[in-house]
């Protein structure tokens, strides 16, 4: 009962300090535990990995929500009874302007080249070069940065509603931050076009 109450009383203390964080604050809480994050993130999650001083993430990454990053190899657990002190290791590595996606895993020993984005769900078992997207399991390039861009921007042509954004230039650098106040700001004109627009089809 001791021991149940005493990781009970854990839980809710780790709970306590986590509340004061926000999406972009917790990067200073996984800093403090060794991690090396850059400037301008976005991180949806609470927790990086069991050794987050072997993750490295650069400036203006957004990491999704249950997103997995793991440094370690769980699977030599089998192998205990005979080598008990057995394990593996490997650095994760996210350069800068990077989006990780909702629930992806990435693996040890693995790089995100910089201007990447990782779709959801994906597994990424491998090193993925600058400037791509990939997506699947295990993660696969589909496209270009280019060409996903190209192709975003026609949709959004096609779905951006009058008013939104409209004191925000392109061009122009606005923090995370800043761009995620306005997004819940222009909240409900979006959702009032996008309710319009795309139930007619």
């Amino acid at each position: 009962m001791r021991k149940f109450l005493f990781n009970l009383a854990q839980g809710i203390m780790r709970r306590y300090r986590l509340y004061k964080y926000d999406d972009f604050t917790i990067a200073e809480y996984f800093r403090q535990q060794g991690a090396h994050i850059g400037v301008d993130c976005r991180l949806l999650i609470r927790e990086l990995s069991s050794e987050p001083f072997l993750i490295r993430i650069g400036n203006h990454c957004t990491i999704a929500g249950d997103v997995a990053l793991l440094t370690h190899d769980g699977g030599t657990w089998v192998f205990t009874e005979e080598l008990p002190s057995l394990q593996g290791f490997g650095m994760i590595d996210i350069r800068d302007n990077c989006f990780i996606g909702y629930r992806s895993t990435i693996l040890p020993d693995v790089q995100i080249g910089p201007n990447s984005i990782v779709a959801a769900s994906a597994v990424v078992t491998k090193d993925v070069p600058p400037g791509t997207v990939v997506a699947g399991c295990p993660a696969k390039t589909i496209c270009t940065l280019e060409e996903y861009r190209r192709k975003a921007i026609g949709v959004w042509e096609r779905q951006r509603p009058d008013g939104y954004f409209a004191d925000v230039r392109d061009g122009v650098h606005y923090s995370p931050a800043l761009i995620q106040a306005y997004k819940h700001r222009d909240w409900n004109i979006l959702r009032r076009h996008l309710e319009r627009t795309l139930w007619k089809r």
